[in-house]
C-alpha cells in the first residue's frame, strides 16, 4: 500500500500552494488560485450535502477540459464520493448507459452535451448540474413508488447558487481559510473512481480505481521529477481518460502547478499557438500529435534538395540537425524539460529523427486498468523504440513467449492495479488471473533492466498463410511514411492483406493531384512498401478512405469498426482477429 494518502495529497496541496495560480481556461482572462479552487470545492461539498449525497455515492462528470471539470472531480473525491468521468466523445446512448450502470446520483455536464441527453433515460440520477456555473439544469422527478431509492427528494430551491452561497457564508462567517481545508478520512484501498474506457475492442467496461492506484501514479511522477513544483502545464488530453487525468491534472494539482485547460479538441496549429504563449515546462501528449507536427513542419524542410545534400556531408549535417532541433524545441514553447508520449507507439521514422537531433522526448506505457502508468524512463536515459522501464510500483513479465523471438503477452501487477470491473466479475476474471497478473493483451519483450519493447496488440495480430504472426501496426508505420499518406489501417480479407489509407488531402490539393493521379501514387507506395516488408506481409491493394479514422481517446484507431465494415463491403466475412 502506498504510504501517501490520496485525499491528504490534495489537502496538503491546497494549504501549501494557497496563493499560487492553479487553473485557467485557455483563451479566458481568469486565473484561479489554489485558494479559489479550495473555496469552490467547499461550496460543492455543501451542494452535495443539500443533495443528500453519501460517501461512496457515484457522481458522473462529462464535458470538455476546463477548471470547473477539475473542481468537480476534486470536490467529489474529497467529499468521499466516487467520481465517474465520462469521455465527451461518447454518444448520448453511451452516456445514458454509463450513468445508469454506474448508479450515479448526480450528473455534472457541459450545456451542449446536456442538450442531447434525455432525462427519462437517466434512471438513477437525482439532479443534473451545469459545468458552466454549477447551476441546476434539472431535478429529475420520479414516480412516488420509485422514490425510496432516492429519498429524501431534492428541491430546486435547495441547490440554487444563492442558497449555496448563503449556507457557505453561514458555515464560514469569518471567511474561508486554509485551516478550513479538512477532507474526509478515506483509506487508499477504497474506491475513488470508475472509468469507462472504449478501448479498441468493443464497448467499454467500468474500471474501478482505488486511491492507492492514483496515489501510486502521483507519487511516482513527483518523486522522479517528471512534474516539479510550480510547473506550467497545458491540459489538452481528455481529462476523462486516465493518462491526461493522472498527469495533466491530478499530479499537477498535488504539485502546485499552474494548469491551463484547453477545452476544444486542439489541432496542431492551436497547440503550437498555446505552446508559444504559455511555454509549458513538461508536455504530455500522444504520438499522433508530434507525428503531425513532424509531417507538416519538419518533413518538408528536410525534403528540400539542398538540405538533403547538406545532410550527406560530414560536420555540416550536425549544424543543420542542430538548427532543426532548436526549431522544434521552439515550436513546443522552448521551456520544457521533456516531452512525454503515451497511449500508442511512435512512428519509427519520426522516432529515428528525434533520436538523431537529440530531442528531449520519452515514451511511457500504461493502461486505464493501471491508472495508468506501467513503465517510464526519463528522456535523458530513454532507449529508442522502447516504452520505458517498469516503474517501482509495478512488476511485469512476459507470458507464453515465443522461444525464437522472446515476444509474448505483457502481464503486470502491483500498486497501480485496478480493483476490477464494476459489476462485471466475469470480465475481471478474464483479464486478472489467480496470481493477480493482469493480462494486457499487448505483445512485447522485456530486457533484464525492465525496459519494455512493445510489438503490437495480440487482438490485432493477423495470422499469416503459413502461421506467421503479422503485426499490422508495423506495416502501417512504414506505409504512413510514404507520400500523401496521412494514416492507414491494415486488414485481412480472404487470406490477403489490404490497406485502407486516409490520404493527406491538404498535400494532395497543394500538388493539384486528381483522383487518378492519387491512385497511381498509392499504387507506387504499395509496390515500394512490398519491397521492404516480408513476403507474407505484402499488401494486395490500397483502398482510399475519405475520412480520418475514428479513434479512441488515446488516438488508437478503432480497428474493429473498419475490419468488419471492409469485409462486408467486399462480400465476405472478416477473418481479422480483433
Amino acid at each position: 500500500m502506498i504510504k501517501e494518502n490520496f485525499i491528504r495529497l490534495f489537502e496538503d496541496a491546497f494549504r501549501k500552494y494557497w496563493d499560487m495560480p492553479a487553473y485557467s481556461n485557455y483563451g479566458e482572462n481568469i486565473t484561479l488560485t489554489y485558494a479559489d479552487v479550495a473555496n469552490r470545492v467547499a461550496k460543492l461539498h455543501i451542494l452535495f450535502e443539500q443533495c443528500n449525497i453519501q460517501p461512496f455515492d457515484k457522481i458522473a462528470l462529462i464535458g470538455r477540459n476546463n477548471a470547473n471539470w477539475a473542481i468537480t472531480y476534486v470536490a467529489s473525491v474529497t467529499y468521499g464520493a466516487v467520481i465517474v468521468p465520462i469521455l465527451q466523445d461518447f454518444n448520448a446512448n453511451d452516456v445514458h448507459h454509463i450513468t445508469n450502470h454506474s448508479e450515479s446520483k448526480l450528473l455534472f455536464t457541459s450545456d451542449n452535451i446536456w442538450e442531447n441527453l434525455e432525462e427519462e433515460k437517466l434512471t438513477t440520477v437525482k439532479a443534473v448540474f451545469s459545468l458552466t456555473d454549477f447551476n441546476c439544469l434539472t431535478i429529475i422527478d420520479r414516480k412516488e413508488e420509485e422514490q425510496n431509492d432516492f429519498a429524501p427528494v431534492i428541491e430546486r430551491n435547495q441547490v440554487k447558487p444563492e442558497v449555496i452561497n448563503t449556507l457557505f457564508r453561514s458555515k464560514y462567517p469569518h471567511g474561508f481559510h486554509k485551516d478550513h481545508v479538512r477532507y474526509i478520512d478515506k483509506s487508499n484501498a477504497e474506491l475513488v473512481s470508475i472509468n469507462y474506457t472504449s478501448g479498441t475492442t468493443g464497448f467499454s467496461k467500468g474500471v474501478m480505481t482505488s486511491g492507492n492506484a492514483l496515489a501510486g501514479n502521483i507519487v511516482f511522477a513527483i518523486g522522479t521529477g517528471i512534474i516539479q513544483e510550480g510547473y506550467k502545464i497545458i491540459s489538452f488530453l481528455p481529462l476523462a481518460h486516465a493518462y491526461g487525468c493522472a498527469f495533466d491534472f491530478l499530479t499537477s494539482t498535488c504539485r502546485g502547478c499552474y494548469v491551463h485547460f484547453i477545452g476544444k479538441i486542439p489541432s496542431p496549429k492551436i497547440l503550437l499557438t498555446a505552446f508559444a504563449e504559455i511555454k509549458p515546462n513538461v508536455i504530455f501528449l500522444v504520438p499522433l500529435i508530434i507525428e503531425k507536427i513532424y509531417k507538416k513542419q519538419i518533413q518538408p524542410l528536410i525534403a528540400k534538395p539542398t538540405i538533403r545534400w547538406v545532410l550527406r556531408l560530414p560536420f555540416l549535417d550536425q549544424t543543420i540537425l542542430s538548427t532543426i532541433r532548436k526549431k522544434l524545441i521552439h515550436a513546443f514553447g522552448g521551456e520544457f524539460a521533456q516531452l512525454v508520449c503515451g497511449g500508442a507507439p511512435m512512428n519509427a521514422e519520426v522516432e529515428e529523427f528525434l533520436q538523431k537531433i537529440k530531442f528531449p522526448y520519452t515514451v511511457g506505457y500504461g493502461m486505464t486498468e493501471c491508472a495508468p502508468l506501467i513503465s517510464f524512463t526519463a528522456a535523458d536515459q530513454f532507449k529508442a523504440k522502447s516504452a520505458g522501464a517498469v516503474i517501482p510500483q509495478m512488476e511485469a513479465k512476459i507470458m507464453d513467449a515465443d522461444p525464437n523471438t522472446g515476444i509474448g503477452e505483457i502481464c503486470v501487477r502491483g500498486e497501480n492495479l485496478m480493483n476490477g470491473y464494476f459489476k462485471n466479475q466475469e470480465a475481471t476474471d478474464s483479464i486478472i488471473d489467480e496470481e493477480g497478473w493482469l493480462h494486457t493483451g499487448d505483445l512485447g519483450m522485456i530486457e533484464e533492466d525492465g525496459t519494455i519493447f512493445i510489438r503490437g496488440r495480440s487482438k490485432s495480430m493477423i495470422l499469416g498463410p503459413s502461421g506467421q504472426n503479422i503485426y499490422p501496426e508495423e506495416i502501417e508505420a512504414k506505409l504512413n511514411n510514404m507520400p500523401f499518406v496521412m494514416e492507414s489501417l491494415v486488414v485481412e480479407n480472404n487470406g490477403r492483406l489490404h490497406a485502407l489509407v486516409y490520404p493527406d488531402y491538404e498535400a494532395v490539393d497543394l500538388e493539384k493531384l486528381d483522383q487518378k493521379q492519387l491512385e497511381k501514387v498509392m499504387e507506387e507506395n504499395r509496390v515500394a512498401l512490398n519491397n521492404i516488408v516480408a513476403s507474407y506481409e505484402s499488401i494486395a491493394k490500397i483502398h482510399l478512405y475519405p475520412n480520418e479514422f475514428e479513434k479512441t481517446p488515446k488516438k488508437s484507431i478503432k480497428r474493429y469498426l473498419y475490419a468488419t465494415a471492409f469485409s462486408k463491403a467486399q462480400g465476405v466475412e472478416s477473418q481479422v482477429v480483433v
